[in-house]
């Protein structure tokens, strides 16, 4: 029997890679329903191509000319801001796959953990934001949260068969970005352009720019916390350019685990498809040879703040990591606009913490208060610091 899934931001690039895992192994795997924020003429294709029972597209207008693209009879079309949600409540599947990008990936993925649905996220902002919700939600369901993230899937490979008291800490590897060895001055002047160009791997603009000043890896010590059950600081970060070591695990006894593979998101994606299985695939080997050599090396946390400040939120708790995790979405759209510089985008979120006094242990209605009262502070420090 075939795994059913239904893919939330299919038209993305963990979306469209997902789906290539599917078709390749389409005798394994089901494509229930797919979901987008927009991008009509991919998710056309990926209809015409899976023949799912619903699509999910927010925008109205983009599902009309959907609708008037696909076969409706095989193929039901939801629209507004609740599809999301609607289409995992309404498509039974066993796995949902959440490669949304922000916050919106959260509503449905509490509503397919409430269903028993298990989970391959892929969105950072989800556990970020409400990590202690969601997990806690997803351990009185009996649910599995599968990490997609090649960093969190690699932790998740060396904790196979190891208990939690084993681990001495979890080292959460990055490849420094596009600008590992630029100056403090250097970084002021950085162009949208330059910030999406990645070294190592082909994602999402957003989070390309998460990337480049490391609040991704700051996101990923508090999504580790969470997945993994350790405090913040049994959480290291170390930067690794080559991109070949995607994380490891020291243990008690002083042994280091290490997961090492291409960088091919499509690998993590399949780990999480086919769990608890391994399946052979076409994916290109990995050539330690031709590497040659691996480097690692400490984070600059003077010359890329924004690590420090998530760690910082983690610590805090409470509704600060929401807090961080908007304000951080506002500033890099307004990076992107060019509305800001690129060393604003830290200097904003700063400026919204400092604001914020945190509420301890707060429910999803007091997080998404939180979330929008940084938005709109974060929206007001880059209107007062437009380029």
């Amino acid at each position: 029997m075939r795994k059913r899934i239904t893919v939330l931001g299919s038209t993305g690039s963990i979306g469209t890679q997902t789906l290539q895992i599917a078709h390749e192994f389409r005798h394994r795997f089901e494509i229930v329903g797919l979901a987008s924020l927009g991008r009509v003429e991919t998710l056309v294709e990926q209809v015409q191509g899976f023949t799912p029972r619903a699509v999910a597209v927010s925008d109205p207008a983009a599902a009309a000319l959907v609708r008037g693209r696909i076969d409706t009879n095989h193929t039901e079309v939801l629209s507004g801001p609740e599809a999301l949600t609607n289409l995992v409540a309404a498509y039974e599947c066993d796995m949902v796959v959440v490669a949304t990008s922000g916050s919106v990936g959260l509503g449905p993925t509490l509503e397919a953990i409430e269903l028993g649905r298990d989970i391959a996220l892929a969105n950072k902002e989800t556990l970020v934001k409400a990590g202690h919700i969601v997990m806690r939600l997803a351990e009185r369901r009996g649910v599995d949260i599968l990490p997609i993230d090649s960093e969190h899937n690699a932790i998740f490979q060396c904790l196979a068969g190891h208990s939690r008291e084993a681990v001495r800490r979890i080292l959460i590897t990055g490849s420094g970005g596009p600008f590992l060895h630029y100056t403090r001055e250097q970084l002021e002047r950085v162009a949208v352009a330059e910030a999406l160009n990645h070294p190592r791997w082909q994602m999402g603009r957003k989070i390309t720019v998460d990337s480049a000043t490391l609040m991704n890896k700051g996101f990923e010590v508090i999504e580790g916390h969470h997945l993994f059950g350790l405090p913040i600081e049994r959480i290291d970060v170390i930067i690794h350019p080559e991109s070949v070591c995607h994380s490891m695990v020291e243990f008690a006894d002083g042994s280091i685990l290490a997961q090492l593979g291409p960088t091919d998101m499509r690998l993590p994606i399949l780990n999480c498809l086919a769990w608890p299985e391994r399946l052979p695939n076409t994916i290109q080997r990995l050539d330690l040879a031709s590497i040659g050599q691996l480097t690692f090396m400490e984070p600059d946390l003077e010359r890329f703040p924004a690590l420090g400040y998530a760690r910082e939120a983690a610590s805090r708790g409470g509704t600060m990591p929401a807090v961080l995790n908007a304000a951080n979405e506002v500033a890099v759209q307004s990076f992107l606009d060019g509305r800001i510089a690129f060393a604003d985008i830290a200097r904003t979120v700063r400026c919204v913490m400092d604001r914020h006094e945190a509420l301890a242990d707060p429910s999803l209605e007091q997080l998404e208060e939180a979330d929008q009262w940084a938005r709109v502070r974060a929206e007001e420090h880059a209107l007062a610091t437009h380029l």
